[in-house]
């Protein structure tokens, strides 16, 4: 197994629980230093992830962190082929190792998760799960509307975490519809006016136009938080089918996650009669 480990500069965090042998912990490198893969390719190079481990980079500035997240993911069957303490070090190392996914510390020193979620998602090298320790806050909005496919508490416990995992490697999404209302709730009752019908963004304004309108109806449900299951329920079409329209919505919009469409759904005022 290829490792790209980084030092932490921070303090102690009294989040996911580190092991106490050191021997559990990855050696440490530069974290300005891209890591150099061993025997491991693109995704697109190793097979399905459904035939193969999970691969994981691990972005956090807490050692002790990133140690606990170790843990459980490769207790879990994941592997863990690198780490980075901020956000450069994880584009580098999300560059060379093409996890993937990159659980992805919002709030790091130099470039932040948000940036580096943009550069990763932008570029194709992996999924991103944000991790935070704060609930629905402004910093993981930022992240999903830079491209992160969902995010997860610091405080997950083993199982929900390799099962988030291994749900964002086989292509699915993280949030669950709950969830997602509930953030796309607080960004309508964040916003100072009435969510506008027109996007501020004019290529987001045309995209969303270019719609046919059974897309229109796919993203008005993505912006209610609906699963495929509950969209092809609520359009009377098969889930394959929904899904294969969420994908055409996803490509059109230019969105890396439904839940960043979701968000799109919402400030274009495209939502369920």
């Amino acid at each position: 197994m290829s490792t790209a480990d980084a030092s932490s500069p921070g303090h102690a965090p009294d989040a996911v629980p580190a092991t106490n042998r050191a021997s559990d912990a990855a050696p440490t490198t530069d974290p300005s230093s891209p890591a150099r893969p061993t025997g491991v390719g693109r995704p697109s190079d190793r097979g399905p992830a459904a035939d193969r481990a999970p691969t994981v980079l691990l972005a956090d500035d807490h050692a002790a962190i990133r140690a606990g997240l170790r843990l459980l993911l490769e207790q879990g069957g994941i592997t863990v082929v690198g780490e980075a303490a901020d956000g450069a070090a994880a584009i580098a190392n999300a560059r060379a190792l093409r996890p993937d996914v990159v659980l992805m510390d919002v709030r790091m020193p130099g470039v932040d998760g948000i940036e580096a979620t943009r550069v990763i998602t932008r570029d194709g090298l992996a999924d991103v799960l944000a991790l935070t320790t704060f609930d629905l806050d402004e910093y993981v909005l930022g992240m999903l509307r830079a491209g992160a496919v969902g995010f997860l508490l610091k405080t997950t416990g083993a199982a929900a975490l390799v099962d988030a995992v291994q749900r964002v490697a086989a292509g699915d999404g993280v949030l669950a519809p709950e969830v997602t209302r509930r953030l796309l709730a607080d960004l309508v009752a964040a916003a100072p006016t009435p969510v506008p019908a027109v996007l501020p963004d004019p290529a987001q304004a045309e995209a969303v136009a270019s719609l046919t309108a059974r897309e229109r109806d796919v993203l008005a449900c993505l912006g209610a938080g609906m699963s495929n299951a509950d969209i092809a329920a609520a359009l009377v079409i098969t889930e394959s089918t929904a899904k294969t329209h969420v994908s055409r919505v996803l490509a059109k919009l230019g969105c890396a996650s439904r839940v960043q469409a979701a968000i799109v759904a919402v400030e274009a005022g495209v939502v369920r009669d």
